[in-house]
């Protein structure tokens, strides 16, 4: 049996699907004991056809949203443990050694989540990153956990137990947080730092995208629904 499992939305990711995969090679724990789940939203490149040369099993996203699509692994999914991030995102090489050592070790964590960068170089990406770090790692000392979809671990009793992911616009990711704080323990590990592509913040705007989540985050707090577009497909 697979000790943790790996879910991974995609959506036209040929051009670096391949350079993301090779790195899981790279895991320090050996790789018949986890698999990779790929996600895929209905790709009309060759981003499935690349991915089946790495990875245990590519399905076609049938949920609604980035947050549906990891459902939709989960439900396929073989190991008690789930690791979640993105294809645009560079791995620590202890990434599942670190995630599987707090779950195993505690039963009553429930979610392990950690921090994320830039890839890019730039000093707005820079910044601006540097500020989210030092938000949620505050965030934490008060209860607040953000389970990025990026870099979080579950346990899939948890995770099945307060129903997954929610079809939100945005904020799904922080809005789990809160429903796992209620059935056990999240652990915030900086040793799980991952850095991620910032393209959509760039295409979309940074002031946009960062007040779009601060207003998701802010509602869900005070127990508000989240406001905003519905979910639409997006290659960039």
């Amino acid at each position: 049996m697979k000790r943790i499992s790996v879910i991974i939305p995609t959506y036209e990711e040929e051009r670096s699907i391949e350079t993301f995969l090779q790195q899981f090679e790279r895991q320090t724990i050996p790789r018949d004991e986890y698999e990779i789940i790929i996600v895929d939203g209905d790709s009309k490149d060759q981003t499935r056809e690349i991915a089946e040369e790495y990875v245990d099993e590519v399905i076609i996203q049938k949920g609604e949203g980035i947050g549906g699509a990891r459902n939709d692994g989960v439900d396929v999914a073989n190991a008690p443990f789930i690791a979640t991030t993105d294809a645009d995102t560079i791995l620590p090489d202890r990434w599942l050694e670190i995630m599987l050592g707090h779950f195993e070790k505690d039963d009553e964590v429930v979610a392990v989540v950690g921090p994320d960068g830039p890839i890019e170089k730039s000093i707005k990406a820079r910044l601006v990153y540097f500020f989210l770090r030092n938000i949620i790692h505050l965030g934490t000392y008060f209860g607040f956990y953000t389970t990025g979809g990026t870099n979080s671990g579950f346990r899939r009793s948890a995770f099945l137990e307060v129903g997954g992911y929610r079809p939100l616009p945005h904020s799904d990711d922080v809005e789990i947080g809160f429903r796992l704080k209620e059935v056990g323990r999240i652990v915030y590990d900086s040793d799980l730092y991952v850095r991620l592509s910032v393209r959509r913040m760039e295409k979309n705007g940074y002031m946009r995208t960062l007040l779009t989540w601060l207003k998701g985050d802010l509602r869900i707090m005070f127990g508000l629904d989240v406001k905003g577009e519905g979910y639409s497909k997006q290659k960039y």
